[in-house]
């Protein structure tokens, strides 16, 4: 079974879901979309936080927390970036330490974000 999961309260903006909860037998495989920042006027501490919040949210709606993703990807329009993103990063992975990369890309989808994360997580039942 392949459930899709979305952000409480809020209304998908295009045809894509903004995550695929996959019923594995045992356990749970959730895939979170590339969540990009909605507030492009704010910086990137801003747009991280924002960023991470919303992906909080959805993992919260598919019954999992930051401590069962075990993927990250991020990609940011400036590299000069890492330094502020890496700390806030912190934040929001205190115990999963997941695997990750994190690219640079010429631009984003919404004009004037800066940053795009996804996510894997594994979810026991």
């Amino acid at each position: 079974m392949i459930e899709s999961i979305a952000q409480k309260g809020e209304q998908v903006k295009g045809f894509y879901s903004p995550a695929k909860k996959i019923d594995l037998g045992n356990c749970y495989l959730i895939f979170v979309s590339g969540i990009q920042a909605s507030k492009t006027d704010a910086d990137i501490s801003g747009q991280t936080h924002e960023v991470f919040d919303v992906i909080g949210s959805i993992l919260e709606n598919a019954g999992a927390t930051f401590d069962n993703v075990v993927k990250a990807v991020i990609y940011v329009t400036d590299m000069k970036d890492f330094e502020v993103v890496s700390k806030i990063r912190q934040n929001y992975f205190i115990n999963s330490k997941p695997s990750s990369t994190l690219v640079e890309v010429n631009r984003m989808v919404n004009d004037g974000a800066k940053i795009e994360i996804e996510v894997t997580a594994i979810l026991k039942k």
